[in-house]
């Protein structure tokens, strides 16, 4: 690397054979650190311009009044605390329309526990068990305006699914999602999460992350929610050329890096921020 500075879930069998197609550094994020406090958003904040209604996509089929209502209700009742969720993503710096479109949409409440359901809209990251966390908002719009850097995105790759809950977001932004997931029962979690919202266009794969997906690839953005030394080669090379992967990289001091493919055995990295994630490893369990 050069470094200058149908219906959800479908199986990877049905998808493999078509073709579908900064400014000044954020503050230092740590997505798997607690380091707010709800009382502290609970401000009423009125949503900035562009987080308008998110669009509708192929792959999400919206909420309607043919919607059962307890759902309908449950969504409505935490819309407010959706908008001042965007509203302080935006003042962190995040200002891609569609991230944010898709940030106040996704109802990040359904994929925590229930018991923890009055800080789904806090700043910060919460258990999903063994080990791994939901990231923090804005880490999950930084990361995924970074991989987007104002273009429109078709088949992009996520690394580390946990719960479902990013996964769900980048169904807004991209025309498909790959997601892969290491631990059998987060794989389990994230398509029981998911279902209900009918995401069509992300596909799910129990797998090593660390090899990604090579038969799907080139890939138009890769995203990953684990931190290694150093990004694996396998993952380079399944980028599309001009495309982006945004990824922790470090161990004890770890800083997200956006990786650029230009040319077929080239690549340049930049440093965004500081970050602190849990540990990329290989194999599944």
């Amino acid at each position: 690397m050069k470094d200058t500075r149908p219906n959800f879930p479908l199986p990877l069998s049905s998808v493999t054979g078509g073709a579908r197609k900064p400014g000044m550094p954020a503050p230092v994020a740590t997505p798997q650190t607690a380091t707010r406090n709800a009382a502290l958003i609970q401000g009423g904040a009125k949503p900035p311009p562009a987080a308008a209604p998110a669009p509708r996509t192929p792959g999400y089929v919206q909420v309607t009044s043919s919607a059962p209502a307890a759902q309908r209700s449950d969504l409505a009742a935490t819309e407010a605390l959706r908008r001042a969720m965007v509203a302080r993503v935006a003042r962190q710096g995040v200002s891609d329309a569609s991230v944010l479109a898709a940030m106040q949409t996704v109802p990040r409440h359904l994929f925590i526990e229930p018991a923890m359901s009055g800080q789904a809209y806090v700043d910060a990251s919460l258990p999903i068990g063994h080990q791994q966390t939901i990231s923090q908002p804005y880490i999950v719009a930084r990361m995924i305006e970074a991989m987007c850097a104002g273009g429109k995105l078709g088949r992009v790759l996520e690394i580390g699914t946990g719960c479902g809950y990013q996964a769900a977001v980048l169904s807004f932004v991209a025309k498909d999602v790959y997601s892969i997931e290491r631990i059998k029962p987060l794989h389990e979690l994230a398509k029981t999460n998911l279902r209900p919202l009918r995401i069509s266009n992300l596909r799910l794969q129990y797998g090593d992350g660390m090899l990604g997906l090579p038969q799907v690839a080139p890939f138009d953005g890769i995203i990953l929610a684990a931190a290694g030394l150093e990004v694996p080669r396998a993952l380079l090379e399944q980028l599309a050329i001009g495309a982006h992967l945004v990824a922790p990289v470090g161990a004890q001091v770890q800083h997200l890096h956006r990786i650029t493919r230009t040319g077929k055995s080239e690549w340049t990295s930049e440093t965004l921020e500081a970050c602190h994630f849990v540990p990329l490893r290989p194999g599944t369990i």
